[in-house]
């Protein structure tokens, strides 16, 4: 198959692809038509059927694998594809894994460095709760192994909650060893448990969208009431030792306006604010670069508030 970063305008369609999103839409003329987003695992394309009734569009809906017969068009800056065809595909004529965004890195090793760092932890309640989410239950751990990090924007991919978390503890890790006075078993149990709210946030794929709970709640929240959930298991676990942990969680966003319930009153929440940012802004951009076309201007984007640019390589 020829996947979507491979595209360029001028080029025809004619391959299957999953129909992450369809939605009818109207011009402004009054003429009816149907927004597509395509996607495989290298990424998604914007699709339009101008003629939703030609008997060559067949039945389907958001989330069915379809074959799509059209042209590539650029459209203010971005290609999309003028839809001609659809035929709704039917099991077997597809492999899945082809069309999921999956981490480049290994899922296994990285879980397995993040359970080496679980070892590391001294404090034997924190060591504890972390190894009844990460160690023993195994249905949290399928969960956070496949969870994307967000709908889109960072690690959108399936392992992406993995990769960032891990991502994110070994900056922390690195904070402590530069800044001792940081309680390393508080701020590495802190980074490993920012996001853990994004398993019941952030629907499995292919759908990877926002549950019910994720709309009304947050991925914050809901993470921090999974540690007071867990902790209240274990026996002896100190009040103040749990509200500190809540407390970086509840404010790793760092401000009110970022979604942050609380602002960091601790150093370790401020700590993971900055490696959360850090690992978070550093992966949209590295996104960004891979998506170029070629070195040069990209164009300004509203999250850096900067017109971006792809350097060459080869000086």
């Amino acid at each position: 198959m020829k996947f979507i970063k491979e595209y360029r305008d001028g080029d025809r369609v004619f391959d299957i692809y999953l129909c992450k999103h369809k939605q009818s839409m109207v011009t402004k003329n009054g003429k009816s038509y149907e927004s597509l987003v395509l996607q495989d695992k290298t990424g998604t394309l914007d699709a339009k059927v101008w003629e939703p009734n030609n008997p060559g569009i067949g039945d389907f809906d958001s989330l069915d694998y379809i074959e799509v017969y059209g042209d590539i068009t650029s459209f203010q800056g971005s290609l999309q594809v003028n839809v001609k065809r659809i035929r709704r595909c039917q099991e077997g004529e597809y492999q899945p894994a082809d069309y999921l965004p999956v981490s480049s890195r290994n899922i296994e090793e990285m879980y397995r460095e993040l359970t080496e760092l679980i070892a590391s932890i001294s404090n034997p309640y924190l060591r504890q709760l972390l190894e009844s989410f990460f160690v023993q239950d195994e249905k949290f751990q399928k969960a956070f192994r496949n969870s994307s990090a967000a709908k889109t924007v960072h690690h959108g991919f399936v392992g992406g909650l993995l990769e960032h978390t891990l991502g994110v503890t070994r900056l922390c890790d690195y904070y402590c060893s530069a800044y001792p006075v940081l309680k390393r078993d508080l701020l590495l149990t802190a980074a490993m448990c920012h996001d853990i709210g994004k398993t019941l946030e952030i629907s499995p794929f292919p759908e990877n969208d926002y549950t019910d709970d994720g709309q009304l709640l947050g991925h914050i929240v809901m993470g921090s009431q999974m540690i007071g959930e867990r902790a209240a298991k274990i026996q002896g676990f100190p009040h103040e030792l749990l509200s500190q942990l809540q407390h970086c969680i509840l404010a790793h966003h760092g401000k009110y306006e970022f979604g942050s319930p609380k602002i960091p009153a601790l150093i370790e929440a401020l700590a993971l604010n900055y490696a959360d940012d850090t690992d978070a802004k550093l992966e949209t951009f590295k996104e960004i670069l891979d998506n170029a076309k070629e070195p040069g201007w990209m164009g300004y984007n509203r999250l850096f508030e900067s017109n971006l640019k792809a350097s060459r390589i080869d000086f």
